[in-house]
């Protein structure tokens, strides 16, 4: 989204995320240990998408912490070019979670305007900024609406577009089309890569969709059961400017049964560990 800015070109290009040895433990209310991630290994290219898939409570939301700044791990190193950063959230990461993270009091436009708002930006460029979002997004006629008067896959584009105006290098998604129904989960894939490729952001995407997963990404990671580490890395082999229509190839398939092969025996250990 190339919204009004006074930063390079260069500030454009998404961050590159190292991380090394991850690990994560937490004592349980019974005061055993529980050893919920890692350790875990991850390097994320400048200006990718990439996903992660995982059986439930194989510690996503976990890494998801570390990587975004908001934890620190027990063990182990994550960097931002270079820079470490284990529990501070650094500059240029955004964030969109799969509930409704929107302040229902609030106007689409002030919801998407308030962080740059607490960051004390100009009205000039509050303004400038919003206009753009709103309009990149598709939202401009629903400006002045209430978020309950808009649809699931509305309020989730607007999400995404007060994330876009801070203009993050790195956007972390936690499953953001999680509650909408196929069809929208599929052109609000193709909204999304369009983000992806405007900005230039390195995009982490972490969803139980295989199929979301093998139609956005440029690289798979799958998760094990926990202690969730990752299993192994897929290339899908997709052209940058690919859209939902790679979900009728042969390829499509190839990869969604390549990951569902590779996590159905983690599923069912994930399964008998919660029962």
């Amino acid at each position: 989204m190339s919204a009004p800015t006074d930063a390079t070109d260069a500030a454009k290009v998404g961050l590159r995320i190292d991380a090394q040895g991850l690990t994560r433990r937490y004592t349980r209310a019974d005061g055993r240990e529980l050893h919920a991630l890692g350790p875990i290994d991850l390097a994320l290219r400048p200006g990718e998408f990439f996903s992660i898939v995982g059986p439930s409570g194989c510690g996503k939301s976990t890494l998801i912490d570390i990587l975004t700044g908001l934890a620190p791990p027990d063990q182990g190193t994550v960097c931002a070019d270079g820079v470490p950063y284990a529990g501070k959230v650094p500059a240029g990461v955004g964030l969109v979670l799969q509930e409704d993270a929107s302040f229902p009091w609030l106007s689409v436009w002030d919801n998407v305007a308030f962080g740059l708002k607490r960051l004390g930006r100009s009205q000039q460029d509050i303004d400038a900024r919003v206009t753009h979002a709103l309009g990149f997004m598709g939202l401009t006629e629903f400006a002045h609406a209430r978020t309950n008067q808009l649809s699931g896959g509305m309020r989730q584009r607007m999400c995404i577009a007060r994330t876009l105006v801070l203009e993050p290098r790195f956007l972390v998604l936690d499953e953001p089309f999680g509650a909408l129904d196929q069809q929208t989960r599929l052109l609000m894939g193709d909204e999304l890569l369009r983000v992806w490729r405007e900005t230039g952001a390195t995009v982490l995407l972490i969803t139980h969709s295989l199929d979301e997963a093998a139609m956005l990404s440029d690289r798979v990671a799958i998760m094990s059961a926990r202690p969730g580490t990752l299993l192994e890395t897929i290339e899908t082999g997709w052209d940058r400017d690919r859209d939902s229509t790679v979900a009728s190839t042969a390829a499509f398939g190839a990869i969604s049964g390549r990951l569902w092969e590779r996590l159905r025996g983690e599923s069912m250990k994930s399964m008998r560990g919660a029962t």
